[in-house]
């Protein structure tokens, strides 16, 4: 994607004297001569930021400000390693909530609606960032974070709350309630505002249709402010991102060479108003592709496709590699399967076997042919032929956060 002017001069002036602030980039830029950045071909020759680069900088070697001008810290929501922390300053708090802010105008939110708020509040980004977007807009927060099902229901109820923000996974759990109890008149829900995780357009059409809303997918990680920093519109699917605080490339995932606008590739973001923990070119593992040409709604801000899954969500099975996006495409193809599936990969009898249990209405022979087309589906479109088996819809675990559906159990 072409750099526009106005993000080349932000880059080189953070570049100017990012060494001097940051010990973490003066280490990772010892042998380079950043005045030798002057375009945006050079900029493109810099390396890449791993997140286990910010993981080496535990707990505060991430702070390109003195300890005095942080605010506040977040934490990337995984469970496993050394976790990553993030300092912001007041400037990059309201920098956020400008971003949410945006977010929600483009999804058609006002000052007059309820926004219900259920990702969860703490170290992870996610409650307090739909928190403050809404606050910024004008509109009245109820933040509600995750669990204890009911008292969302009620609160939804009393309060009248016009809009959603959740995972797809907890949206989904609590329209499935909302029929189940027969409520679907009390409820004055309008949109949804949907992020952390991707999900398929079965999926999508179940919520909302069972919810009758408009649903909005949110973007952002952790490392990058957190969610807010680009969203779809009106007009499109494909989700804006905000060209005057995030710089977007995709590039090959394994070369690690830029692609052409179009094609897909992994998500690099590099940011261009972050004080406390500014990056360059971090890799976020999260795979797209850039939608060339302008937008039917007018935004002039560059787009990026809906995240079809993340280089570490690849699993290989008998020389297979699958992603859960072309699992997905297998479940929306199979007239009679449900959003929701599970796939089991075990390793019996000396060879792999994988399972693909998915939601269906279907029983009988009616659900055998569902099961045997499913197959033949998942065969053509992925290459291997799994044991597909029908389960009763809800029979399938339903999550408050994230939703785990590929269980890889060989090792």
């Amino acid at each position: 994607m072409q750099m526009t002017d106005d993000q080349l001069k932000t880059i080189l002036a953070e570049l100017a004297t990012i060494k001097e602030r940051s010990p973490f980039y003066a280490k990772k830029f010892a042998d380079i001569d950043l005045s030798d950045v002057r375009t945006q071909a050079d900029f493109e020759k810099l390396p890449f930021t791993e997140k286990a680069d910010l993981r080496d900088a535990y707990p505060l070697g991430l702070a390109a400000v003195p300890p005095e001008k942080i605010v506040r810290i977040h934490s990337s929501s995984g469970t496993t390693g050394t976790p990553v922390i993030i300092p912001y300053t007041q400037k990059d708090v309201t920098d956020w909530a400008i971003q949410f802010a945006r977010c929600y105008e483009y999804a058609g939110v006002t000052a007059s609606d309820r926004v219900h708020i259920t990702p969860g509040y703490g170290l992870w980004t996610a409650g307090i960032g739909f928190q403050l977007g809404c606050e910024r807009l004008g509109a009245m927060a109820i933040p509600m974070g995750p669990g204890n099902t009911d008292k969302q229901l009620q609160m939804m109820q009393d309060l009248g709350s016009t809009v959603l923000c959740a995972t797809s996974s907890y949206a989904l759990l609590l329209a499935e309630e909302i029929a189940r109890r027969g409520i679907k008149d009390k409820i004055h829900l309008r949109k949804g505002v949907i992020g952390s995780e991707r999900w398929g357009e079965k999926m999508r059409a179940r919520i909302a249709g069972e919810l009758g809303v408009e649903l909005y997918d949110i973007y952002g990680l952790t490392e990058v402010y957190g969610p807010g920093i680009g969203i779809n519109c009106k007009a499109d699917s494909a989700m804006h991102i905000w060209a005057d605080y995030v710089y977007v490339e995709i590039v090959d995932p394994q070369t690690g060479e830029l692609v052409s606008d179009g094609e897909p590739g992994e998500i690099v973001l590099t940011t261009l108003q972050k004080e406390g923990a500014p990056l360059f070119r971090f890799r976020t593992h999260d795979l797209s592709r850039i939608v060339p040409g302008p937008c039917e709604c007018g935004s002039p801000h560059p787009r990026i496709d809906i995240i079809t899954g993340r280089t570490d969500d690849m699993v290989k099975v008998k020389g297979v590699n699958m992603f859960p996006a072309q699992i997905e495409e297998v479940i929306a193809f199979t007239d009679g399967a449900s959003s929701e599936y599970q796939l089991m990969i075990d390793h019996l009898e000396g060879k792999d076997q994988v399972t693909l249990f998915f939601e269906t209405e279907a029983t009988g022979d009616e659900k055998a042919r569902v099961e045997a087309n499913l197959a033949a589906i998942f065969k053509g479109k992925i290459g291997m032929t799994p044991n597909a088996k029908g389960v009763a819809i809800g029979e399938l675990p339903r999550s408050e956060k994230k939703t785990q559906r590929i269980f890889d159990n060989r090792y």
